[in-house]
């Protein structure tokens, strides 16, 4: 791990005391949605006394109806990063390579590291899309694409993804946690590579985080070896109902907050400007802002109440600020606090 990475992840504390208003783990900031919150509060006992599902059969039946795939092609876990971590442990061995966009989900280089392979941070280019040239370079085991990225918000190119997915000759993973903010997504490329597998939540849209539900797509194949290297009972119970009533009852609840969500970040991203900072484009349901001093700037907005998540030295942008969106009130405190501690 690099020291500007650990750095990252240090100043984000998610044990510090809670904020008044907490714009800094991009989770959905409108709620619960309700009939998952029904099936939690309504659970019986036995629900909680017994063993959930081996492998979450009715989660993977629902998430295969939504997708659009046979349940063959799901495999779940407890969040995504579980799934990843299990997918990293599953085609890779010892000393074999993982290529990943930096900057990018902090957690990929921990879990290569975790699981004995070699990271191979692939800088992004000057428009936040992946370098072709250098993934292809590493002739990795195991390439990982984040889109859209986590923490610049940009989604990368199809172009570059359709490339990286054609020139390697090992495992590509698309993590797509953001994907119901863009509005397009690499579903359609399963059919077209058997080596790709994409990786999903529903931390984000579905408003499940604090249950952990994640799930990865692909060739029925790779996703028996993912769910044989996480094992049985990944995801509990009551996340098991929550999921299922979640993706089949409140769809339109999700999709109507997703829309919210993309009507704000355009309007903050707006603001920000309006104010003389330069947040860069996204396509998820967070904006990242260059700032001059994060980890400052983050204890000034700490003592106002407001939470966002620091990042330091990022390569190619420095020091920024990701600011979570939600409905408008709290961005709106957000702005005018950046106003007076940053401008």
């Amino acid at each position: 791990m690099t020291r500007e990475t650990y750095r990252s992840i240090s100043l984000y504390a998610p044990n510090r005391a809670p904020a008044a208003i907490d714009l800094s783990d991009n989770t959905n900031l409108w709620g619960v949605p309700p009939a998952a919150l029904r099936a939690i509060t309504d659970a019986a006992s036995g629900t909680i006394t017994r063993y959930p599902a081996l492998y979450a059969a009715d989660v993977k039946q629902a998430i295969a109806d939504y997708v659009g795939l046979p349940p063959e092609m799901v495999v779940t876990g407890c969040g995504s990063d579980d799934v990843l971590d299990s997918a990293i442990r599953a085609f890779g061995e010892p000393g074999d390579v993982v290529a990943y966009p930096d900057p990018s989900f902090a957690m990929i280089p921990i879990f290569a590291q975790m699981n004995g392979l070699v990271g191979a941070p692939i800088p992004l280019t000057a428009q936040y899309d992946a370098d072709v040239k250098r993934y292809i370079e590493t002739n990795a085991t195991i390439s990982y694409l984040c889109s859209p990225n986590n923490p610049t918000g940009a989604s990368f190119s199809r172009d570059a993804i359709e490339r990286v997915a054609s020139g390697m000759t090992g495992i590509v993973i698309i993590d797509e946690a953001y994907a119901e903010f863009a509005g397009w997504n690499c579903l359609d490329l399963l059919a077209r590579f058997p080596r790709v597998v994409i990786t999903r939540t529903l931390s984000k849209a579905f408003g499940l985080a604090g249950l952990r539900v994640g799930y990865a797509l692909g060739d029925p194949e790779l996703v028996a070896e993912i769910e044989k290297s996480r094992g049985p009972y990944k995801v509990n119970a009551i996340a098991q109902h929550a999921a299922v009533a979640a993706l089949t009852a409140d769809r339109a609840w999700v999709d109507r907050h997703v829309q919210d969500a993309i009507v704000n970040r355009d309007r903050l991203r707006e603001s920000l400007t309006a104010i003389g900072l330069e947040p860069l484009p996204s396509e998820s349901n967070f904006v990242l802002v260059p700032v001059r001093n994060a980890a400052e700037l983050d204890r000034q907005l700490r003592t106002r109440g407001i939470a966002v998540r620091p990042f330091v030295a990022l390569p190619n942008i420095g020091d920024a600020l990701r600011i979570s969106v939600g409905p408008w009130q709290l961005l709106e405190e957000c702005i005018a606090a950046l106003q007076e501690c940053a401008t």
